[in-house]
């Protein structure tokens, strides 16, 4: 099977991934992080000086040995073990209230983060969700998120520490002989070679791993929302073998990071254990033959530097260990901040429009004023170039004139679309699936803006109007639909947030869901969880219909909203639905044509253009395609 995956991430790109990330955490504790990075460098530099102490205290003890003279020296010995145990104590101190300080900066951090994309997720357009398979964005929550939680906890701290305590050991080293260091030195060359090459193999595979993380979850929520599907057409072993290669995907590059990973450590610790043999050899045949020592300090080559300087040498292969161990981490966490970061960099839905949609009042004279209070009374406020106001009452009058539009630009699927809506008709539209009918009411709230051409909602350029205000004042019924975790009650008030108990009601008896609900566990009380999975199709339909009528818009476009109700709940569904469009604009997508035979106007499209329009009796007159369509004699692909 082919690998997939993607190449590891440029170093020029670690490193500003890297710095956004530290600004990101800087920026929610400006003051709480400076904090920790202190207690993290007072910890690391404390646990390199030991080895200083180390030192002075085998020299007395050399001193005093070849003289004999033990009481001279035992009141200093002691003088550096009790200084010793104080810087001992401050370490342990500094290390717990970094960590400390570490867990609150780090979930506090993961919280704003999740907070920041989640909200900017809500303002990228309707083209994002569906060019990104769903369980790939849920990949960033959880799995991106995870890594990032243990690069900025664990990881980067560590790697500080490390590298803190190596630069300090080095210059203890350094002052203390240079010779020595040099034999260090040789050896540390070798580890950084093989961590180069293992660690490399390691890096390049967790990478790769945490993209098939991402295809895997997609696969998985893919298959758990079509399992009715899956199982209606037997395709359970399909789906086994598609979540096979995933997984075998997931399995091959996990295995591959993981197998180098732990090979990496092993190697290292016995490269650190060769090294200390080296250092003790090397130090003790230069003891041996008297080597003038080169140093810093000016100090002569002894026993109490080089027992010192094994001790350091173990403590410097042991970070450049604790290096190599982070540095997968590091660079997992910055895999996952940059698909982070890659979501918060899409471009959000632009907005340019400056009317918004008001409370209003009627005058005697029958001007409309601006009132804070809600009347049911809605008008557009319109600023103006020369500073003046003007009040639109909103009525629902829709008008497209020559307008084409394309997903993309070089293909265009709608073409020289003009017609228009007065208040209170009803427009329907016909045609087969891919002829343009959803995507004309997706125009009219803005979830696309057209190529060329101009739409006019109440003699006002929709482009001028705020996209909420626009979408505000227009209800949607969707054929698919979608219910929140929640009641019943509060997922009917979806539609207005601010309606009763008793407005709410009274949308589901319009709608006709009153009955069902009524004779549920709870009523309206109902818990409902997994997008109504508790309710049929046709209940869940009738709830999107109430939410939509709660919402009491002067537009309601009705995309096959009855498509997935049965014949006798049709008739029900429809006597509400023909309450709920009364004195409304309604623009209606119907594969059923007994459903628009009493609308105002039917729109008959074929590939993006409008072929035949007129009222039903019309278009039958004129033994066209809608002729042919409600006879039979051609069928609604």
């Amino acid at each position: 099977m082919r690998r997939k995956g993607g190449a590891p991430l440029p170093k020029g790109q670690r490193k500003d991934i890297l710095m956004r990330v530290i600004k990101t955490v800087f920026s929610f504790y400006p003051v709480m992080l400076p904090i920790a990075l202190l207690f993290i460098l007072f910890n690391a530099i404390i646990s390199s000086i030991p080895s200083v102490f180390m030192q002075n205290i085998i020299a007395l003890v050399e001193q005093s040995w070849k003289t004999g003279d033990w009481a001279s020296v035992a009141g200093q010995i002691g003088r550096l073990i009790g200084i010793l145990v104080v810087l001992y104590v401050l370490s342990l101190a500094a290390g717990a209230t970094y960590n400390q300080l570490m867990a609150i900066i780090t979930q506090g951090s993961l919280a704003k983060m999740r907070k920041k994309m989640f909200n900017h997720m809500q303002d990228l357009p309707i083209r994002y969700f569906d060019s990104h398979n769903h369980g790939n964005v849920m990949s960033y929550y959880t799995n991106d998120i995870d890594t990032l939680r243990q690069m900025v906890s664990q990881s980067m701290p560590n790697l500080l520490v490390s590298v803190v305590t190596i630069v300090s050991v080095i210059s203890i080293m350094l002052y203390y002989s240079v010779w020595m260091t040099l034999v260090v030195a040789f050896g540390v060359c070798f580890m950084v070679l093989v961590v180069k090459k293992i660690g490399g193999q390691s890096s390049r595979y967790f990478l790769k791993q945490q993209q098939a993380i991402g295809r895997a979850e997609g696969v998985v929520e893919e298959m758990m929302n079509g399992q009715k599907v899956v199982k209606v057409f037997c395709h359970e072993e399909e789906a086994k073998a598609v979540f096979d290669e995933v997984n075998d995907e997931l399995f091959y590059n996990a295995e591959k990071a993981n197998r180098y990973a732990n090979m990496l450590m092993p190697i290292l610790g016995n490269i650190g254990n060769v090294l200390y043999v080296i250092v003790a050899i090397a130090g003790g045949a230069m003891y041996l033959a008297n080597v003038p020592n080169l140093s810093i300090s000016g100090l002569a080559f002894s026993i109490s530097i080089l027992i010192p300087f094994l001790n350091m040498t173990k403590q410097f292969a042991g970070s450049i260990g604790q290096v190599s161990n982070q540095l997968n981490s590091v660079i997992m966490g910055l895999a996952g901040a940059k698909r982070i970061f890659d979501l918060m960099d899409e471009q959000v839905e632009t907005d340019e429009g400056y009317v918004t949609l008001v409370n209003a009042k009627e005058g005697k004279d029958g001007s409309l004023t601006e009132c804070s209070e809600r009347t049911n009374l809605w008008a557009w406020k319109h600023p103006h170039s020369d500073g003046t106001v003007t009040y639109t009452r909103l009525q629902g009058d829709v008008q497209f004139f020559d307008v084409d539009f394309g997903y993309t630009p070089d293909k265009v699927v709608l073409h020289d679309i003009s017609l228009y809506a007065k208040p209170g008709q009803k427009v329907a539209f016909v045609g087969s699936t891919g002829a343009g009918k959803t995507t004309i009411t997706n125009l009219i709230n803005r979830f696309h803006d057209i190529a060329d051409g101009k739409i006019r909602y109440d003699d006002i350029n929709i482009n001028k109007i705020k996209k909420a205000d626009l979408r505000r004042s227009l209800g949607m019924v969707l054929q698919d639909t979608n219910l929140f975790t929640g009641t019943v009650m509060e997922n009917i008030r979806y539609g207005r947030l601010d309606a009763t108990d008793e407005e709410c009601i009274a949308a589901a008896k319009l709608a006709g869901a009153h009955d069902f609900i009524t004779r549920l566990p709870d009523g309206y009380n109902t818990p409902l969880k997994g997008n109504g999975s508790n309710l049929s199709q046709g209940q869940r339909q009738l709830l999107s219909i109430a939410r939509a009528a709660v919402a009491d818009p002067p537009v309601m476009i009705l995309d096959e909203a009855t498509s997935s109700i049965d014949t006798h709940t049709e008739a029900i569904v429809q006597k509400g639905m023909d309450a709920l469009m009364k004195g409304r604009t309604v623009f209606v997508i119907a594969h059923r044509l007994s459903t628009v035979q009493n609308s105002d106007a039917i729109m008959v499209l074929d590939h993006g253009r409008i072929i035949e329009r007129g009222t039903h009796d019309q278009l039958i007159a004129l033994h066209g395609t809608y002729y042919q369509l409600y006879t039979g004699a051609l069928e609604l692909e």
